[in-house]
């Protein structure tokens, strides 16, 4: 919700904007230096902002599954059909991501996406008192 009132208000520009929403798949290599060499261990994907949401739901999704709570997974099951409608109709773009920096500034497109942040705010905190006190 603050990123698109950022750029509602104009105090930040698409293209920072949509680096900070989209995953980057920036590689950091982890080195070891052991006897003077240097040894590659690993790399490791940086994901921003929104595949960490679409996955834990989707963790969450699945555990409810495993422990047979089923009025609870059918609750989130509608958000999490929406999670995938959403990322598997994103826009064409060079990297992966759901915000276009070229079309996100579209009067339309930032309403929707205001809408959708603050519907999903809203499920996710009535969730987490469901799950509190349920």
């Amino acid at each position: 919700i603050i990123a698109f009132d950022e750029l509602k208000t104009d105090y930040k520009n698409p293209i920072d904007q949509c680096n900070t929403l989209n995953p980057v798949s920036c590689v950091l290599n982890f080195f070891f230096f052991l006897k003077k060499r240097s040894k590659l261990l690993t790399r490791i994907f940086l994901f921003q902002l929104v595949l960490p949401e679409y996955l834990i739901h989707a963790f969450f999704c699945v555990m409810f599954l495993c422990a047979a709570e089923w009025l609870t997974l059918g609750l989130n099951m509608p958000l999490l059909a929406y999670h995938i409608w959403r990322y598997m109709s994103r826009p064409v773009m060079s990297g992966p991501g759901l915000y276009d920096p070229t079309t996100i500034m579209n009067a339309d497109i930032l309403a929707y996406c205001q809408k959708e942040g603050w519907c999903k705010l809203a499920f996710y905190l009535l969730s987490f008192f469901y799950y509190l006190y349920g």
